[in-house]
C-alpha cells in the first residue's frame, strides 16, 4: 500500500519506517559498493527520504511515478521489495530486472513505477505519457515524476510540462533541488531563485516547499494530486532538500565543505520526523528503536536474499529485447548456451 495517511497514528509510523528503511538500505548499499560487493556505481539518496516519502504517500497506489539515477528512494516509497531491489543491485535473476538494469534502472511496471533512469530528465516525458493515458482511459491515475535540479535545465524537461499544461493531464512535476547538479551550486545553474518559478511560463501552478518535512511534502503533493484528478492539469513541486553523500560513492565533492554539510545534517528529515511524533506521544523512543531494529532486519534479510539469489544466466542476455521472437537473437541467444539447450 503506497498511501499513508500524515492524519493517523499508523499512518504516521509507516511514514516513519519507510524513511528509516530507505536510509538503511542505502548505508548499506554504500558500504556494499565500497567493499566491491555490487558492481556498477551507486547514488544514494541519504538525507533526502523525506521527499520519496512525503510524495509517495500522498499518491495512490495505482499511480505511476517516473525516478532518476538516484532512485532507491522513490522504488521503497512506491512499495517496492528491498530484497528483490538489492538482488538487481548484486546483478541478481530475481533482481526486479532480472540484474540487467542495476542500481539505475529499477522498474515495476504493475506497482506503477516506471523506471529509474540514468538520463538526466528523462522521467517528465514518460510521466507526461503516462498522465495522457490516464486522461484517455478516464481513470483517476495520476503520473509524478521526480527530476533534479539540474534537470530543470533540461529541453524535454520543458517539453514535457508544456504538452501536460497544454493538454490539462493528470500530472505532477517534483524538484528534487538537492542544491548541486553533480558538483555544480543551484544557482549557478539557474536564473531563479525558485525553481517553482518555471511553472509561471506553463500558467500552471508552482510551489517550493521545505524537502526536509515530509508533511510538507504530502501536503504539497496531495493538494496536486487533487487538482490533477480534478482535470485541472499538473502542478509543479519543488522541493528544498539535500544529499548526505556525494553525487556518487567515491565523489570527493570538492564543491562543498563540511560545515555546510552539517548544517544540514542538523535538519535531519528522519530524525525531525520521528521527534515530532515522541513530542506528540505517538511514539517512545524504545518504540523507535524496535522499529528501527526492525528495519535493519529487513535489510539484512535483503541482503541475504541477494547474495544466494543465482546469477542470470549468459543467454539471457538476450531475453526481453523484443516483444516478438527475432531469428537473429535467438541465434545468439544459442550460441550463448553453455549446456547445450534451446534459449527459451
Amino acid at each position: 500500500m503506497v498511501t499513508a495517511d500524515v492524519e493517523t497514528a499508523d499512518g504516521q509510523t509507516e511514514i516513519l519506517r519507510r524513511m528509516l528503511t530507505i536510509r538503511e538500505f542505502d548505508s548499506t548499499a554504500g558500504q556494499l559498493f565500497a567493499d566491491g560487493e555490487i558492481p556498477g556505481f551507486v547514488h544514494l539518496y541519504i538525507g533526502e527520504e523525506a521527499v520519496a516519502v512525503g510524495a509517495c504517500a500522498a499518491l495512490d497506489e495505482d499511480d505511476y511515478i517516473t525516478s532518476t539515477h538516484r532512485g532507491h528512494g522513490h522504488c521503497i516509497a512506491k512499495g517496492l521489495d528491498p530484497a528483490r531491489m538489492m538482488a538487481e543491485l548484486y546483478g541478481k535473476r530475481d533482481g526486479y530486472c532480472n540484474g540487467k538494469g542495476g542500481s539505475m534502472h529499477i522498474a515495476d511496471v504493475d506497482a506503477g513505477m516506471l523506471g529509474a533512469n540514468g538520463i538526466v530528465g528523462a522521467g517528465p516525458p514518460l510521466a507526461a505519457g503516462a498522465a495522457l493515458t490516464a486522461q484517455l482511459q478516464g481513470d483517476e491515475r495520476v503520473a509524478l515524476s521526480f527530476c533534479g535540479d539540474g534537470a530543470v535545465a533540461q529541453g524535454q524537461v520543458h517539453e514535457a510540462i508544456n504538452l501536460a499544461a497544454t493538454w490539462d493531464l493528470p500530472s505532477i512535476f517534483l524538484v528534487e533541488n538537492n542544491q548541486f547538479g553533480e558538483g555544480t551550486p543551484v544557482e549557478k545553474q539557474h536564473n531563479v531563485e525558485n525553481l517553482s518559478e518555471t511553472a509561471e511560463a506553463y500558467d500552471i501552478p508552482g510551489f517550493t516547499v521545505d524537502g526536509m518535512d515530509v508533511v510538507a511534502v504530502y501536503e504539497a503533493v496531495a493538494e496536486a494530486r487533487k487538482r490533477a484528478v480534478a482535470g485541472d492539469g499538473p502542478t509543479l513541486v519543488e522541493a528544498d532538500t539535500y544529499r548526505f553523500r556525494g553525487h556518487f560513492e567515491g565523489d570527493h565533492q570538492p564543491y562543498r565543505d563540511e560545515d555546510d554539510i552539517e548544517v544540514w545534517r542538523e535538519r535531519d528529515p528522519i530524525e525531525a520526523f520521528k521527534r515530532r511524533l515522541i513530542d506528540a506521544g505517538t511514539l517512545t523512543e524504545d518504540g523507535y528503536e524496535e522499529l528501527k531494529s526492525e528495519v535493519e532486519a529487513t535489510i539484512r534479510e535483503a541482503v541475504s536474499f541477494a547474495e544466494s539469489a543465482d546469477d542470470p544466466a549468459p543467454y539471457e542476455a538476450y531475453d526481453d529485447m523484443f516483444a516478438a521472437s527475432i531469428p537473429e537473437i535467438e541465434q545468439f541467444a544459442r550460441k550463448a548456451r553453455t549446456d547445450g539447450g534451446e534459449s527459451r
